[in-house]
């Protein structure tokens, strides 16, 4: 019920609006949400990039933003050394759309954030619309009973995970990176009962499964 009550939110909040180009939706981003572009710089990337030409500027923080991918419904920008940016427009069931953004900072082990927007960028309430995935669900659970599976398990304290969207398709995947963030003989000790792909959630005109 929940979950319908926020799917009804969403398609109010998106009456009337058509998907609008990735270009567009980069350039009117808040400044918030991205402090180290101010919109021009925002808008003189995607014009670089777009006119095949090297993208990539320097930045509020006197360091230099790339975007590295640009398509009517996708983005991938590297905001500085260490942070990336993605994002997807999103269909909803009533043929309008809305916006994932993930943001990922790498150090040090990849860690990812997701939020969800209308395409007028109002934050939209991500819990009905995606489930985070914790260590845990990482672990081969056929191993359970097993000490040194309790063992691993109990090392995966912290939820690193690192989310990528895809550009070619409506689909989000996970990879743990916890292990990376233990000492190595902690990791070494981690790694026999993980599981050897990555969760790949689809995005089914409501959420991701």
């Amino acid at each position: 019920m929940k979950r319908y009550k926020l799917l009804l939110l969403v398609c109010a909040c998106s009456i009337g609006m058509q998907a609008q180009d990735m270009k567009t939706l980069f350039t009117q981003m808040p400044d918030i949400l991205l402090p180290q572009l101010e919109t021009a710089w925002r808008k003189d990337l995607a014009d670089l990039y777009l006119n095949g030409k090297e993208a990539r500027l320097q930045n509020i923080m006197e360091g230099y933003s790339r975007l590295l991918e640009l398509t009517a419904d996708y983005l991938l920008l590297q905001v500085t050394e260490r942070s990336y940016v993605e994002m997807k427009t999103l269909p909803l069931i009533n043929n309008t759309h809305i916006l994932c953004v993930v943001t990922t900072v790498e150090g040090p082990a990849p860690d990812s954030r997701i939020a969800f927007y209308t395409t007028d960028w109002q934050p939209l309430e991500a819990s009905g619309l995606f489930n985070p995935v914790k260590a845990e669900d990482f672990l081969v659970a056929a191993n359970a009973d097993n000490d040194a599976y309790l063992d691993a398990a109990a090392l995966l304290d912290m939820d690193l995970i690192r989310y990528r969207l895809s550009p070619g398709d409506l689909t989000l995947t996970a990879s743990l990176s916890t292990p990376a963030y233990l000492q190595r003989t902690n990791s070494a000790r981690v790694e026999p009962f993980l599981r050897n792909q990555p969760i790949v959630f689809t995005w089914n005109k409501s959420s991701f499964r």
